[in-house]
């Protein structure tokens, strides 16, 4: 069977890892704490000391870890997968990333023989789980296929967007989008609590109006009824993420991102009161009374 090394167990991770198993590939994990591999061990897969030991003899290392540092370690690192992967191996990053080390770790990669595919995803942790997540592939078209293999058994969407690095751009354009616009409802929901007006009837309008969106619909409800078991993203993830589209922005643009500066400023907000909670939670800073 072929071997496939799956590093980062996280929200996400630990889903995609299993999907892995369900599609009769032999799997080599890694996280940094072994608890969270414990019910993928009992399912076949084998724990790997370190990443390096989890990609040797695999044939693709797919990786999802929370920002550049983690990313750099578990390829780069001393204990890094790069130091005992073969030429040829397919180096699937599924990590959201800055679009400046995304395009590092490829040329690096790339430049010791590895087969490098950006592909970020979208998706909450229940569709990582069932294999039903939108890849955002940046690649050559004959390193898509290659991956192709590898990326079917998480996804029901693969959207390639051209060369490495374009995949990245779009899951930071998509994660930007998202925090202004649950920046925006916490405020907005905020303003109608204080006002006085019936919440049932705010959220109604709401989640049927021209302002919907799938982010507003999830977090409307949770953010007003302060609701907020079962985090699928917290608030320390979605700061990095906007912070890090723009930072690409700001390299883009010759305007100032205005709304993306102001929703990492709330998301700074947000990260220091409960950077671990879900992160909806920020309605509980904005919703104070004046």
């Amino acid at each position: 069977m072929t071997k496939v090394a799956f590093i980062g167990l996280g929200r996400m991770g630990h889903g995609m890892a299993g999907r892995y198993l369900d599609a009769g590939f032999t799997v080599a994990v890694w996280n940094r704490s072994k608890a969270k591999a414990e019910d993928l061990i009992a399912r076949g897969a084998r724990w790997a000391a370190s990443p390096a030991d989890a990609a040797n003899g695999a044939a693709a290392v797919v990786t999802m870890v929370a920002d550049d540092a983690a990313s750099r370690s578990v390829w780069l690192g001393k204990d890094g997968a790069a130091t005992t992967m073969k030429p040829g191996t397919l180096a699937i990053e599924c990590s959201t990333v800055s679009h400046r080390h995304a395009l590092d770790l490829s040329r690096d990669l790339r430049g010791r023989g590895f087969v490098y595919v950006d592909s970020p995803v979208t998706g909450l942790p229940d569709a990582a789980a069932a294999g039903k997540l939108t890849l955002l592939v940046g690649a050559e078209p004959a390193d898509l296929e290659k991956a192709r293999p590898y990326l079917v058994p998480l996804s029901t969407t693969i959207r390639h967007f051209g060369a490495v690095g374009t995949g990245t751009v779009y899951k930071l354009i998509n994660n930007l989008m998202g925090a202004i616009q649950i920046a925006g409802i916490a405020e907005g929901l905020a303003i109608a609590e204080q006002a006085g007006l019936d919440m049932k009837l705010v959220l109604e309008a709401v989640e049927t109006g021209v302002a919907a969106s799938p982010q507003v619909i999830r977090h409307s409800k949770r953010m007003a009824e302060r609701n907020f078991a079962g985090a699928t993203f917290t608030a320390a993830l979605r700061q990095k993420d906007a912070a890090y589209a723009v930072a690409l922005a700001e390299s883009l643009l010759s305007a100032p991102p205005i709304m993306g500066r102001a929703a990492v400023q709330s998301y700074d907000r947000a990260k220091a009161y409960a950077p671990d909670d879900d992160e909806g939670k920020m309605i509980e800073i904005v919703s104070r009374p004046k």
